[in-house]
């Protein structure tokens, strides 16, 4: 595997862990029901992120408005990767990404103070043609991570570090298969729309 582009979380055997941020609304109702429920829409894009650290830049620590509960969403690997195989990189020709059930992006990495790394942490968007597959067939289990991602952010601010990470959720290389990599590796799939190989375009 590439080692800029490399998918790296937490997983076993028969699934992999997706983090997400919501509105308490959102997540009160998704882990009374063990899925997505309303007021959970299902009418636009969703994005799904293997990275723990990445979400915790994205939502400064369940800080923002409308991102204060962070789930950790569990789904079948069978499922993750019929979702790769679906996939289009975000800067692909216009007509192909309109076209596409499933949007993936690469941003760079984050480290526990939020610094950019040099390699990529891939976000995956299922579209509104896919989100009741992921809803009703993939996911296996919901859990809330809100306390434990503000324990690990307390730690870091009060120069803790150490004991922060002892908290993170275990993360580790996946084997995507080798045909589904290529299709969501910058530089290994179809040309863009400039006709250059795709690279990380940084809107997510």
């Amino acid at each position: 595997m590439n080692g800029l582009y490399e998918v790296r979380a937490d997983h076993d055997r028969d699934s992999i862990v997706m983090y997400q941020a919501y509105s308490p609304a959102i997540a009160d109702a998704a882990l009374r029901a063990g899925r997505f429920v309303a007021p959970f829409s299902f009418h636009r894009m969703t994005w799904i992120k293997p990275s723990f650290l990445w979400l915790m830049h994205r939502s400064n620590w369940g800080r923002k408005s409308g991102q204060e509960r962070i789930l950790a969403v569990r789904i079948t690997r069978s499922g993750w990767e019929e979702a790769l195989s679906r996939a289009v990189l975000t800067d692909a020709h216009p007509d192909r990404l309109a076209a596409a059930e499933v949007h993936v992006q690469w941003d760079p990495e984050r480290s526990l103070r939020g610094a950019a790394l040099n390699h990529y942490s891939i976000q995956v968007g299922v579209s509104r043609h896919l989100i009741r597959t992921l809803v009703d067939d993939w996911i296996v289990g919901i859990t809330d991570l809100t306390e434990r991602a503000r324990r690990i952010a307390d730690l870091v601010q009060s120069g803790r570090a150490a004991q922060a990470k002892r908290l993170l959720p275990p993360e580790k290389p996946y084997p995507v298969p080798d045909d589904i990599l290529r299709r969501v590796t910058p530089g290994q799939g179809p040309r863009s729309a400039k006709g250059a190989t795709t690279t990380p375009s940084g809107r997510r």
